[in-house]
């Protein structure tokens, strides 16, 4: 049984990773997909597949997704690495991360599965949840999840986060960023702040929850 309860509004850390610690984004093209997967999945209503929702017309018979339906969570910041992913959201309905992380699950191991010609699980278990608790933890936590792929040093390995989101303007606009950049003057002021908090998380004790995988 889960031990977090998910409360609406609040924010939590919700991450996964392979099973056996293998890979989940083999290349770009897996990596585009979990991220589509991450905006079609979120909707009150269900769409089916992402094959299914894109053929959906309007009475005029134009293609239309669901896009446009109450959504099930708001995401902060994400980071997608080779194996594993960090989500930093917030659940907008009941049980709205549940829902959200059960369709995303299934979804992109479907797609995979098929893809590489291989059956059963592919992550690691059901999805790990932390409450975040504290301003502290929220920033610090924003920081490593925009920063993943430095945290592990992936080089030039297949990756995606947020981190453009957040320090460069006419960026695409995915996630809710208000509740960090309020916090300050300009995205170069936390662009710095991120990138030192990154040493500091690695060196702090007291931070070593955000290094959980």
């Amino acid at each position: 049984m889960r031990r977090v309860e998910f409360i609406n509004n609040e924010y939590y850390h919700v991450f996964n990773r392979g099973v056996d610690k293998r890979t989940i984004f083999a290349d770009k093209r897996d990596m585009d997909r979990f991220y589509q997967s991450m905006t079609e999945f979120n909707t009150l209503e269900p769409i089916g597949s992402i094959y299914e929702n894109s053929f959906r017309k309007d009475q005029l018979g134009n293609f239309v997704s669901k896009l446009r339906t109450k959504k099930l969570v708001k995401f902060i910041c994400y980071c997608l690495n080779p194996n594993h992913y960090h989500f930093m959201i917030s659940p907008i309905v009941d049980n709205g991360i549940a829902k959200f992380m059960h369709r995303i699950g299934v979804g992109y191991s479907k797609y995979f599965n098929e893809k590489y010609k291989r059956s059963g699980s592919l992550f690691q278990g059901v999805f790990k949840a932390i409450h975040i608790d504290s301003n502290e933890y929220l920033l610090h936590l924003s920081a490593y999840i925009n920063l993943n792929n430095k945290a592990h040093s992936l080089g030039n390995e297949v990756s995606k986060s947020s981190w453009k989101e957040y320090t460069s303007e006419g960026q695409e606009s995915f996630c809710n960023k208000k509740i960090i950049l309020g916090q300050f003057k300009n995205s170069s002021e936390y662009k710095k702040f991120a990138e030192d908090s990154l040493v500091d998380i690695k060196q702090r004790k007291d931070m070593e929850k955000l290094l959980l995988e």
